[in-house]
């Protein structure tokens, strides 16, 4: 099968959204698949060999230019294959505001109207591409806010669309009032034109089937597969010495992924008269906008006089995440948000790693499949540390819901899987009749 693959980079992060794409394309090439991963906005990072191919479509510099200044708009081919060189997107990706969401309303609204958008130029070198050099049977858009594609590409090349949802409400919740409904009316109307809709979970399929007036029959739910290369094949050792165990946390460093909650869960747990003397570790990507924001959580942990217990790590490549992961006894991530995909809750356990989770998006149903973690109240720290303090304090139960989660991870959210359900979506509309 031709498959045309678009993901969505993010501008120098590591992102659930690009590593699961990665992974599916790499999945659907080992299957034999003509699969072509073609990056939107920025380059892709991320931690495993990357299979993406360029150029970038929808790059971040051209599409901000074209929508601020019209002259962008009729621009000859070779300054846009400039503004879309990966070095120089990247370069520019660290000094703009790209990432707030506040400030993207108008390009937001114009990328969602596709063709009558003021990036038609770049739906036109798309559509090139697609018709010149890959001839795709089916076309799967990254998320619902490509949802503007879905008719011009359906017209123009003759095949199925295909959309993945991701997570994008935590994005459009975060414009202004007047372009969040504008955006929000827009994706229905034009999520009329999108064949079908695969959903990284079942909370978050069925979230976007009521919000965007959806069939519930054209969602399909493919939860998120890892690669499982360089993650232990057998049962997990025990990780530290029993008088000083790891609570770990590993995503991105922002108010929204809730690491306050931990921290205050910590400092929690280290009050408690006997409690476990454990340590807190944390890693991920820190913005230059999130910079205060942890260090005042530092500040706090150091006030409480457990400075010497706290570890910030830097972003950490692939060697470092799963060298990380083995270190640590229990791991949380209580985002104050309904995340929709908890890739990082299966990189956890496919550590031997159990977890512990807000009781709400989709670890749930992840918790509820895998069997490797316990679910909280969520925005309740003291319900998180009670919950950690049960884990650490009982090595039976936590090895049991560690190794129980490790062999769930390594049948079911594997790499491998997620591609064959996805491969199975797909024959449904290149041939109807077989569905």
């Amino acid at each position: 099968m031709r498959i045309a693959l678009l993901t969505a980079g993010a501008g120098g992060m590591y992102c659930g959204s690009c590593l699961r794409d990665n992974a599916l394309a790499a999945a659907l090439l080992d299957r034999g698949e003509e699969v072509v991963l073609l990056p939107a906005y920025t380059p892709i990072r991320t931690d495993e060999r990357d299979v993406s191919a360029g150029p970038v479509f929808y790059g971040g510099l051209n599409v901000y230019l074209q929508q601020k200044w019209g002259l962008f708009r009729h621009s000859p081919a070779w300054l846009d294959r400039a503004l879309d060189s990966p070095r120089l997107i990247r370069w520019a990706a660290r000094w703009s505001a790209r990432t707030d969401a506040r400030q993207l309303g108008a390009l937001t609204l114009s990328v969602l109207r596709g063709e009558r958008g003021r990036q038609r130029k770049e739906l036109d070198k798309l559509v090139l591409r697609l018709q010149k050099d890959i001839r795709p049977e089916i076309v799967n858009l990254p998320n619902a806010l490509f949802a503007g594609l879905a008719r011009p590409l359906k017209q123009r090349l003759g095949v199925p669309v295909i959309c993945t949802m991701t997570g994008e409400d935590l994005f459009l919740d975060a414009l202004p009032d007047a372009p969040r409904r504008e955006a929000w009316q827009m994706l229905r109307e034009q999520a009329r034109h999108v064949d079908a809709f695969i959903a990284t979970s079942r909370y978050f399929g069925g979230f976007m089937s009521e919000a965007l007036g959806l069939d519930p029959a054209l969602v399909h739910v493919v939860h998120p597969g890892i690669n499982l290369e360089g993650y232990p094949e057998g049962p997990a050792s025990e990780r530290s010495a029993p008088d000083r165990p790891v609570i770990g946390y590993l995503a991105r460093l922002c108010p929204e992924k809730g690491m306050h909650q931990l921290v205050e869960a910590f400092r929690a747990l280290r009050r408690q008269p006997g409690g476990p003397p454990c340590r807190l570790r944390v890693s991920g990507y820190l913005g230059e906008g999130n910079r205060a924001y942890v260090e005042g959580l530092r500040t706090r942990l150091e006030e409480a006089g457990l400075g010497r217990d706290f570890d910030l790590l830097p972003s950490v490549d692939r060697r470092q995440k799963i060298e990380f992961l083995q270190g640590l006894d229990v791991f949380s991530v209580p985002t104050s948000y309904r995340e929709a995909k908890g890739i990082f809750i299966l990189e956890a356990l496919a550590c031997g790693v159990p977890v512990v989770q807000p009781a709400h998006g989709s670890f749930p149903e992840l918790i509820e499949a895998t069997g490797g973690g316990l679910l909280v109240p969520p925005n309740d720290p003291l319900a998180l540390a009670s919950s950690l303090q049960r884990l650490l304090e009982d090595s039976l139960l936590r090895h049991e819901l560690g190794e129980r989660g490790r062999q769930a991870v390594r049948e079911c959210f594997n790499a491998g899987r997620m591609a064959e359900k996805t491969l199975a979506v797909y024959r449904r509309y290149l041939s109807p009749s077989e569905s």
